[in-house]
């Protein structure tokens, strides 16, 4: 072999130049694929494992939400990493949040430091016969406190933005369901009641009031009554009916629970003494109408004390002795005490077999 050849088996210095550039090459892109694809997974790529409600309280830290969240992810670590790059612990915000399967990390983290809210159903049902009740049905679906609420239901200042009092507060309320933030207002509250109030009350329900000679408030008062006598739905318009023939006639309303509402529907029955009560709201005692409702009226009496069953002149009506929730109705004085009678005798059959 001549003096200085090559070596038999030696790679070239080219070749090994090679091998290394392209394992550096691999490594870089090794790498750049790891971050692309950590980037892609918490910038582009859904995390929850499926929906989730969250409810942020004000001063929860943000780790307490993190531990909420992780077990209901796919990369626990994902949703980590942005809470920490999007500094959520400083601008976290309190509110209902709802994230679906299709919600990356960093759109999380974001939702929370700008308040992205999901709106909560706010229902509103039931008997509403008191301030409290209101207040308790209202702070247990929202982040409001039910004392706050309560406050604001005897507002004077308030409610008078609103054109109302607290003595007529109740018809202000139109029970349904109303999409809401759970960290909205009772201000909020009360412009959403206020737009629906609004709403109930068109041009034809204001003509129908007119010809019946009442007001809104009149309507309102009345529904309240009617829904303090039954939830029978085919009476409520007989119901209305007697109610608006009697003041037609000058004849006092007679209403046990107008008395029932005295007593902060603490009685389980109205005694004769009770009748006696000295209120306003007592209407064995006093003429026409009460200061105010005595419930939150319902649109289903609303709607029957605008549509009442006059014609058949009824004045009187009395519960059915089958306690099916029906009533009788008479036109006459007569005809009522003998139907009081047999509900009495009913009523004084159904205790004796209770004994």
């Amino acid at each position: 072999m001549k003096k200085g050849g090559k070596k038999a088996g030696r790679p070239a210095k080219g070749l090994k130049f090679s091998v290394g550039a392209l394992i550096i090459a691999l490594a870089v892109l090794l790498v750049a694929g790891c971050i692309a694809a950590r980037w892609f997974g918490d910038k582009r790529l859904g995390n929850p494992s499926g929906d989730v409600d969250l409810f942020v309280k004000p001063g929860i830290a943000a780790s307490d939400v993190l531990a909420e969240l992780q077990p209901q992810m796919r990369r626990p670590r994902s949703l980590a990493r942005m809470f920490s790059a999007k500094k959520v612990e400083q601008y976290m915000k309190p509110g209902h949040y709802h994230f679906d399967r299709y919600s990356s990390s960093v759109y999380i983290a974001r939702a929370l430091n700008n308040g992205w809210q999901t709106p909560v159903s706010l229902t509103l049902s039931g008997s509403l016969r008191l301030k409290g009740e209101i207040a308790r049905k209202i702070s247990s679906q929202m982040l409001l406190d039910s004392a706050a609420v309560a406050s604001a239901l005897n507002d004077k200042a308030l409610l008078a933005r609103y054109g109302f009092t607290p003595a007529t507060v109740f018809a202000l309320f139109v029970p349904d369901t109303y999409k809401i933030f759970w960290t909205a207002s009772m201000e909020d509250v009360l412009d959403i009641q206020k737009a629906a109030y609004d709403a109930f009350w068109t041009a034809e329900n204001d003509a129908k009031a007119r010809r019946l000679g009442l007001s809104r408030m009149d309507v309102s008062i009345l529904a309240s009554i009617v829904k303090g006598e039954s939830n029978y739905k085919p009476d409520f318009a007989k119901l209305a009916g007697v109610y608006v023939n009697r003041l037609r006639r000058g004849m006092r309303l007679q209403s046990c629970p107008t008395v029932a509402f005295v007593f902060d529907y603490k009685k389980n029955r109205i005694l004769n003494a009770d009748l006696r009560v000295d209120s306003p709201y007592n209407t064995y005692t006093h003429d026409g109408l009460p200061p105010g409702p005595i419930s939150v009226p319902d649109k289903a009496y609303l709607e029957a004390v605008l549509n009442p069953s006059t014609a058949e002149g009824y004045l009187y009506f009395c519960a059915s002795p089958s306690f099916d929730g029906t009533h009788r109705f008479a036109r006459t004085f007569a005809e009522h005490s003998a139907n009081a009678r047999e509900y009495q005798r009913a009523l004084d059959a159904q205790a004796a077999r209770k004994r």
